[in-house]
C-alpha cells in the first residue's frame, strides 16, 4: 500500500507540474480575433526563473496584423524595429528597474488592426533573463516553447467599415463574436484544470485495482 501510495502521489504531482508548465509561456490576447478588425492585443509574460526577466520582443507577422500603437508601462521602456521600407517589425519592452520577478507576471499592451486575409495571428516572442539567457516562444502548437497564435474569423456576412477602418457587424453576429471569445479564453484557462483532474482520476483508478488484486490474493 506505501508503494501505491508514493506512485499516485508522484502522478498526481507530475500532473500539475506538467499542467502548470503548459501554461506558463508568453501569449497574446485575445484568442481570437475577426478579419479587418481594429484589436488591443495584450502581451502576457510570466516569469519562469529564479532570475527576473528584463527584456521581452515581440514579432509582428506582417501578412497578418499591422501593430500601430503602445501604452506606457512604469518600470519599462519600449523601443521598434522596422524594415528598410520604414514598417513596423516588432517592438521590445526592456526594464528600466527590478524587471519581473521570479513569482510574477507582467502584460503589455498594442493596438492594431488584423489582416482583411488574415486566418491566424502568429506570434513570436523571445523572453530575456537578468543572466542573459534567452527563451525563444517561436515553435509550433504543442512543442515546448510555442509561439502564441491568434485565430482569425473571416468577416461576417453584410460586415461593413465604420469611420476608423474597423470592420463592424450585426449586433447578434457582434454578440457571438464576444461569447466566443469568452469561450476560448475560459477554455484556455481550464485546461491546466482539466488536466489533473484526469490525472487524479487515473490514480484513484490504479489504486482501486491494486487493492481489489491484494484482497484476491488474500
Amino acid at each position: 500500500m506505501r508503494k501505491i501510495s508514493v506512485l499516485f502521489c508522484a502522478m498526481l504531482i507530475l500532473s500539475m507540474l506538467g499542467a502548470a508548465m503548459a501554461s506558463a509561456h508568453v501569449t497574446v490576447l485575445p484568442n481570437e480575433s475577426t478579419q479587418g478588425s481594429y484589436e488591443k492585443f495584450t502581451v502576457r509574460v510570466p516569469n519562469e526563473k529564479d532570475i527576473p526577466t528584463v527584456k521581452v520582443e515581440v514579432k509582428f507577422p506582417l501578412d497578418a496584423v499591422s501593430v500601430s500603437r503602445f501604452e506606457p508601462k512604469p518600470g519599462w521602456k519600449y523601443e521598434l524595429t522596422k524594415d528598410a521600407s520604414g514598417k513596423m517589425t516588432g517592438v521590445i519592452w526592456t526594464a528600466t528597474g527590478e524587471g519581473i520577478g521570479a513569482t510574477e507576471f507582467a502584460e503589455f499592451y498594442m493596438q492594431g488592426k488584423v489582416a482583411d486575409s488574415a486566418s491566424a495571428i502568429s506570434w513570436k516572442a523571445y523572453q530575456t533573463y537578468k543572466d542573459g539567457s534567452v527563451v525563444e516562444w517561436v515553435g509550433a502548437q504543442g512543442s515546448d516553447k510555442p509561439a502564441s497564435v491568434t485565430k482569425v474569423n473571416p468577416k461576417p456576412a453584410g460586415a461593413a467599415a465604420d469611420s476608423h477602418g474597423n470592420t463592424t457587424a450585426a449586433p447578434a453576429a457582434a454578440a457571438g463574436g464576444q461569447d466566443s471569445h469568452a469561450q476560448a479564453g475560459g477554455a484556455a484557462s481550464s485546461t491546466p484544470l482539466y488536466l489533473s483532474v484526469a490525472s487524479l482520476a487515473l490514480g484513484v483508478v490504479s489504486l482501486i485495482v491494486a487493492i481489489s488484486a491484494r484482497s484476491k490474493r488474500k
